[in-house]
């Protein structure tokens, strides 16, 4: 009996629990498939999304039913009765508020079709389909309006590239990662190249496999979001798939045999009871060093540093790029994200995610030749960097090795109680970044008590520098109500704590001069610092009619270290033509609080002057005693206000597209100025600065479903056109000039384009894009002037008579997949396929500086000042406008569970 009923409690626990797999294909009105869309067990988090060919495989319980959901599509529900259930979805403006786009209101979401705002939403397959190795360099070959590029100078800033939209810095633009604040870096930019003076958060710490989908809001927001959004928003979606994990190997070269990449990763997703859902993504990548120097000038090294020139021209014959290393440094990072929720009850949800980066960085200083480190200055180097013997010596190479430590985490709770939809989460974010400095001593002549030298043959050759660490905790609560079919409401507030660290270095990296290359961070300037603010926000939608919407927004910011800021957005939309046509609009205010990095970071600095080699020179913060008897103030919040206007239009199933101007001005703009010369040494110091204008033109257009023999053929345009960025004020201090002015306005392409064409035909899929970098353009240091007798910072001493202009370039990139079977694609991608590579020239600014292009000596004396005797020949030691490494090869196997 015993027996019977064991065998009965097996059979009905079998029952209870079987399972069935259900495929099919999932196509809109058109028959065309429709990728990414979400099937879920309904009532459970079961779920998966449709793969590029619209098909699809999950496993569910008997009896269950499919919820079939896709942006600006109506919801459909299937009973799961059968093995194969093929499906077709209407264009009926149904929404799944999980499921539509998120991003610019705090009321009930709508399609981005519908919304009054322009915003860019790319899936998981638009960015993996770049080639590229990092989430922030996909989005600079799909995103018109987004740049980003290594800078010359591979230090600490080699750990996080400095990445803008809208040519606005990386500060002005919000990271989101499902709907919640992104942590900053604790990275603070302060070589004089693209971003000096800004921080923003690492996006390129996020695995992609990881993204469900990037949805890009291309509209100031800070009245919804708060801080940081005067450019834009950027919210991270995470997959939530429970089936159809994946693992992918990639491998890379570049064309010069170096920088050879190989990666891993997995996604994979699972459900937790009949409630829950869990989804990981695992990551691990190396990518080795690539090395562009250039072929260094004899004549300009001699002339620089006091050499001879037959000294110079015989290490060169050895050495002809002088030993330099600069391109892309070596990396390994292990990336770990995990997303996740579960159904406490039918109108309650409990949801977290966590993601955790650590990131290492090897790069170089510049070489120190003989002719630079001699002999005759420094006799112990030939026992530190040779044999013992002056013939051994050959200089040196110091080295840098970055530790990035990047981490953030969400938990929230979500409930919907007549017709009330609360959100109340906390979230906690942090970075921090240690540097090590090999391969180098202190120069300082410091005695001991004993007359001993403390550092010069008694040196180290290894330092710990410090760094830097940034964290913040955010609380918000979230409450939105559709009240009828006219009117929704949104209210809400967050609370966020923020603290800067600056970590003290070893002695012998900060005594004195300091490590030669890289001083440590000193006890004075060494300390943590901790903010608070807490913000508060309504926003109500009207319908007026079914096709005409207003939108409006208000939000209180109360900080503890500079005081408070209100700001509000009005946006509007109107559809015509049976929603062919849709014209919208906002205006708005906003604001950017100075970061703790700006107001307190204090520090030496080894940089570039040209004609001088390497110098040292310093920042000094505004709560400083140095800067209270400078009479330097100190920082307020910028304030902008945005303007956009713009039409979209979708005159066929297959065809859409959207124009749309913006008018962007920000006042108080924060600027790190120009070194001047004070009691306290070469410093610079940050500064409410002046006001600053940035106005452009966005265009997206697609053509998609072009039947081609048996497969479909489509095209996509989309273009970034800036008509005016630019100081519109006079600067508070004499300390920000043409150097400084070329870096913040033009040292981004003034016009950038993307044309795609994407052609699928049986297992085969072929992308051929071609990205238009116009030209950028730099003011830089060394350059001859109007009077090179002036005194040095003056007004004439500054005027240039030459500024160097980057030329448009096209890069061209290749993509191939294969689908060799069900679950195994293979993908080569050859990105900047025709090896285009940066090109730069003078462009005479008055009758001066054609006078000097006419004469060859002077133009090489010119381009030997800015690119370091042509260390850096290839993008001068200021900056470019995309990868100097040319074409690399990448090759991808997917194999899906």
């Amino acid at each position: 009996m015993k027996k019977f009923a064991l065998l009965l409690f097996l059979l009905n626990v079998s029952f209870l629990f079987a399972q069935k797999e259900v495929s099919g294909v999932v196509k809109d009105n058109t028959g065309n498939p429709l990728p990414g869309v979400n099937i879920v067990e309904k009532g459970t988090q079961n779920g998966v999304s449709t793969d590029m060919d619209g098909a699809y495989k999950i496993k569910v319980k008997e009896g269950a039913t499919l919820v079939f959901s896709y942006v600006g599509f109506s919801k459909l529900e299937k009973a799961a009765t059968d093995a194969v259930i093929n499906v077709v979805l209407s264009e009926e403006g149904g929404q799944n508020l999980d499921e539509v786009v998120v991003t610019g209101t705090r009321t009930a979401p709508r399609s981005n079709t519908t919304s009054a705002l322009p915003i860019d939403v790319l899936s998981s397959k638009d960015l993996t389909s770049t080639g590229q190795a990092s989430f922030d360099k996909a989005l600079q070959y799909k995103i018109p309006s987004f740049n980003t590029v290594q800078t010359p100078v591979n230090d600490a800033t080699s750990l996080l590239d400095p990445y803008e939209i809208r040519n606005m810095g990386p500060s002005r633009t919000l990271i989101l990662i499902n709907g919640k604040r992104k942590n900053l870096s604790s990275l603070l930019y302060v070589q004089t190249s693209p971003g000096r003076g800004e921080t923003g958060a690492d996006i390129s710490a996020i695995p992609t496999d990881a993204i469900e989908r990037v949805e890009i809001l291309r509209d100031g927001a800070s009245a919804q979001y708060g801080s940081d959004a005067i450019a834009g928003v950027m919210n991270i979606i995470l997959k939530k798939n429970t089936n159809g994990g994946s693992v992918t190997v990639r491998s890379g070269m570049t064309s010069e045999g170096d920088g050879e990449m190989l990666g891993v990763s997995m996604n994979n997703g699972s459900t937790v009871g009949d409630k829950g859902f869990v989804n990981y993504t695992v990551d691990f990548s190396k990518v080795n060093l690539s090395n562009r120097p250039g072929t260094v000038d004899a004549a300009g090294e001699a002339g620089d540093f006091g050499a001879s020139l037959s000294d110079v021209q015989a290490f060169l014959a050895k050495k002809p790029d002088a030993g330099n290393i600069n391109g892309s440094p070596e990396t390994a990072a292990a990336k770990f994200l995990v997303n996740g929720g579960f159904s406490l009850s039918d109108e309650t949800l409990l949801y977290y995610n966590a993601a955790y980066v650590y990131k290492k960085v090897n790069s170089f200083a510049n070489y120190r030749t003989p002719y630079w480190r001699t002999l005759a200055d420094y006799p112990f180097l030939k026992d530190f960097f040779g044999d013992g013997t002056p013939a051994s010596y050959q200089g040196y190479v110091p080295t840098f090795t970055g530790d990035l430590n990047d981490y953030n985490g969400t938990l929230g709770y979500k409930s919907t109680k007549n017709d009330w939809n609360t959100d109340a989460s906390i979230t906690v974010g942090g970075n921090t970044q240690t540097y090590s400095v090999d391969n180098s001593f202190n120069r300082s002549d410091i005695q001991d008590a004993d007359g001993n030298n403390v550092y010069l043959e008694n040196s180290p050759i290894s330092f710990k520098p410090g760094g830097t660490s940034f964290n913040h905790v955010v609380g918000n609560l979230d409450i939105s109500k559709v009240l009828s079919d006219k009117i929704s409401i949104g209210f809400g507030s967050e609370i966020r704590t923020e603290t800067f660290e600056v970590i003290e270095g070893d002695k012998a990296s900060w005594d004195g001069m300091g490590a030669d290359s890289f001083a440590g961070n000193r006890p004075e300037n060494s300390s943590k610092w901790n903010r608070y603010n807490i913000g508060a926000y309504f926003d109500l939608a009207y319908d007026v009619t079914e096709d005409f919407l207003i939108n409006g927004t208000v939000r209180y910011e109360d900080y503890s270290d500079f005081g408070d800021a209100t700001v509000w957005k009005l946006s509007s939309r109107y559809k015509f033509l049976d929603d062919k046509i849709t014209l919208r609009g906002s205006i708005s205010t906003g604001f950017r609080a100075p970061t703790l990095h700006q107001i307190y970071t204090q520090k030496s600095q080894y940089s570039f002057v040209a004609g001088q080699g390497i110098q040292v020179s310093g920042i000094i913060n505004n709560v400083s005693p140095q800067a209270r008897q400078l009479g330097i103030d100190p920082l307020d919040a910028e304030k902008s206000t945005n303007i956009t206007v713009g039409i979209g239009a979708k005159p066929s199933k297959n065809f859409n597209f959207t124009i749309d101007y913006y008018n962007i001005k920000v006042e108080d703009r924060i600027v790190l100025g120009d070194r001047q010369d004070t009691q306290f040494g070469n410093v610079a110091w940050f500064e409410n600065s002046f006001d600053s204008r940035t106005s452009g033109l966005d265009v997206v257009a697609n053509y998609n479903n072009i039947l081609l023999g048996t497969g479909k053929l489509g095209f996509n345009l989309s273009g970034n056109i800036t008509f005016q960025n630019e100081r519109i004020s006079p600067v508070k201090s004499d300390n920000f000039g043409p150097i400084l002015e070329s870096l913040m306005f033009t040292s981004r392409p003034e016009t950038k384009w993307i044309l795609g064409a994407n052609y699928e035909i049986g297992k085969f899929g072929f992308s051929l894009n071609n990205t238009y970098f116009g030209k950028t353009t730099f003011n830089q240091d060394g350059l001859a002037t109007n009077d090179p007798n002036a005194p040095v910072g003056s007004v004439e001493y500054l005027r240039a008579n030459l500024k160097t202009e980057f030329t448009p370039k096209i890069v061209t990139d290749l993509g191939v997949t294969f689908s060799a079977t069900e679950k195994l694609t293979l993908a080569l991608n050859v990105n900047n396929l025709l090896n285009v590579l940066p090109e730069w020239k003078f462009v005479a600014e008055n009758a001066k500086g054609v006078e000097l292009l006419n004469d060859p000596a002077q133009v090489k004396n010119q381009s030997n000042l800015i690119t370091f005797n042509q260390r850096y020949s290839q993008m001068t030691y200021d900056g470019y406008h995309f990868s100097q490494l040319g074409t690399m090869f990448n090759l991808s196997l997917n194999y899906k569970f």
